[in-house]
């Protein structure tokens, strides 16, 4: 793992320029390590922000930029150099448990507050992504809690797990067994110490593996329901080995889409033979419930 992370910043007119312009770099740029988004500051201003795994070629970098934005964009952005800290673990103490139908996402500091007929998830610091508090991690756990009123059991596979919470969750209220995927290995380590935290380790397996040729993988398909909580450029590049890793009347949930995205994986997957069953929409995030006809 790096113990650095470099990131580009622009500052942007508006709200409606900051998204357009993360909108275009996202499709532009291509790799598993890169993410792109627009946020508002402190200070109220607009911008664009791109997190880097590596050190990216900067000339190249400012050369996207231009196409995406126009030369003076180009020559406004910013490039430094963060060094790695445990995020989680700095914020999570400050954050409340949060609810996705019967899913109750908290940490160890709320341990005692939680009620028995919830199904509580405790979440450790770790440098992996996925407290429950992103729209995307929520959306999805919206997405199960309502399969889980209608099915009884599946068979499910979570690709890009982060810190496991969804593997979890699956686990948790279906009592079956989970394949857990991601390419970073400390999210794998972390996704099988919060398994075993929550008493499903027996049934949550933490794989290694980018994309979805892992013989573990591969072994347990077909599956009846398929996590994909990563990003457009990704979900795009896997979603013909996805679509052939579900079974018959089973699902893919997909998230870390931003709204304006959302279309876009709708029609690829579509292309696949799975049909939109939900969307759900949180704080400009979509996740999206796709159903593979019988």
């Amino acid at each position: 793992m790096n113990d650095s992370t470099t990131v580009a910043r622009l500052v942007c007119a508006d709200k409606n320029s900051a998204r357009r312009i993360a909108d275009a770099l996202d499709e532009l740029l291509d790799g598993d390590d890169i993410v792109c988004g627009s946020f508002e500051a402190d200070d109220g201003s607009w911008q664009v922000a791109l997190h880097f795994g590596h050190v990216p070629d900067e000339t190249a970098l400012r050369a996207l930029v231009a196409d995406a934005a126009g030369a003076a964009a180009a020559d406004a952005l910013t490039i430094d150099t963060v060094e790695a800290r445990d995020w989680v673990a700095e914020s999570l103490a400050g954050l409340t448990p949060v609810r996705a139908g019967r899913f109750v996402v908290h940490g160890s500091h709320d341990r005692g507050r939680l009620k028995g007929n919830d199904l509580n998830i405790e979440i450790e610091a770790a440098l992996a992504f996925g407290t429950g508090h992103h729209g995307t991690t929520r959306g999805c756990l919206l997405a199960l809690a309502a399969l889980a009123k209608r099915e009884r059991r599946f068979h499910v596979l979570d690709i890009g797990t982060g810190t496991g919470v969804l593997a979890i969750a699956a686990a948790k209220a279906f009592h079956t067994r989970v394949i857990a995927t991601d390419i970073d290995r400390v999210a794998v380590a972390a996704a099988r110490d919060n398994a075993r935290l929550n008493r499903v380790g027996p049934l949550v397996t933490p794989v290694h593996a980018p994309g979805t040729r892992a013989p573990d993988i591969q072994k347990g398909a077909p599956y009846d329901l398929v996590f994909a909580n990563i990003l457009l450029g990704p979900l795009t590049r896997l979603a013909v080995p996805i679509a052939r890793l579900v079974a018959p009347g089973g699902r893919v949930v997909l998230s870390g889409l931003l709204t304006s995205h959302a279309n876009a994986a709708r029609a690829i997957y579509g292309a696949q033979g799975l049909v939109l069953e939900h969307a759900e929409h949180l704080e400009g995030w979509t996740t999206l419930t796709l159903k593979r006809g019988r």
